[in-house]
């Protein structure tokens, strides 16, 4: 049965038409109508609202205004660290590497319990990328400690960090075994297990695993983009070392 019309432009209504939004213009006008609505709006559902005007404009690419609505979310103190998250990706779509590791430190803080191992490896995957592998040790080695499904992800990029600061590790290949095997070893795991397999020697591997993620990540949402961006760089950079690393090895005229 359809709404009726008073109903179908109450907050609750307005909040699930932003969400199913193929547009980021047409989830911004619904986000916007149900967030005008200050008297009927309750803090719940308000950043729910917000969050949905912040994904509008990461895809848009207009960083600066997606930071502002991402610190109005912390602001309400609803589920803050993942407002403290996406105040991270909006500063690294701005190039801000100190404003996003300082809102990913700040949301391993206040998060809860079932939520820390993962904002602890995000912050140290971060430091990672960013050519800061010492200091990313540290929190990636708190996230292998208390993770639990997606532990073998985060053992993986602690082995990462390792090898980046010429620490000698020992049973790469059961690192790399025993993502390949678990469920998060599908979408960013592809990346994790790429760099593995490069340090590992296996460029046949590395290559598969990385143009898989890159594939799957280009062709996401530019919010996805954003966050990922890089990784994104990284991948292609192994890529194209690997495949020249393969043409060397093959026997001529092969």
């Amino acid at each position: 049965m359809p709404l009726a019309p008073a109903e179908a432009q109450n907050p609750e209504a307005l909040l699930r038409k932003a969400t199913l939004a193929r547009t980021s213009g047409m989830r911004a006008k619904y986000a916007k109508r149900g967030l005008s609505q200050d008297g009927t709006v309750d803090r719940t559902t308000r950043a729910m609202l917000l969050r949905q005007l912040y994904l509008s404009r990461m895809e848009s690419r207009l960083f600066r205004e997606a930071l502002q609505i991402a610190e109005d979310m912390v602001a309400l103190a609803i589920m803050p660290d993942v407002a403290r998250q996406d105040a991270a990706r909006a500063c690294i779509g701005l190039g801000d590497s100190a404003g996003a590791i300082e809102h990913l430190r700040l949301a391993s803080r206040v998060s809860p319990p079932s939520r820390r191992a993962f904002h602890l490896w995000t912050l140290g995957s971060t430091l990672y990328l960013m050519g800061r592998a010492s200091d990313a040790i540290g929190p990636l080695s708190r996230a292998a400690r208390w993770g639990t499904i997606d532990k073998p992800l985060y053992l993986g990029q602690l082995t990462l960090a390792r090898l980046a600061c010429g620490e000698t590790v020992e049973g790469l290949g059961a690192v790399r075994e025993l993502l390949a095997d678990a469920p998060c070893g599908q979408g960013y795991g592809q990346f994790v297990l790429g760099e593995l397999a490069f340090a590992d020697g296996d460029f046949k591997a590395a290559t598969g695993y990385l143009l898989a993620f890159v594939r799957r990540t280009g062709g996401g949402r530019v919010a996805l983009q954003v966050a990922l961006q890089g990784e994104l760089k990284q991948a292609k950079r192994l890529i194209s070392r690997a495949r020249n690393k393969l043409r060397r090895a093959a026997p001529e005229g092969a």
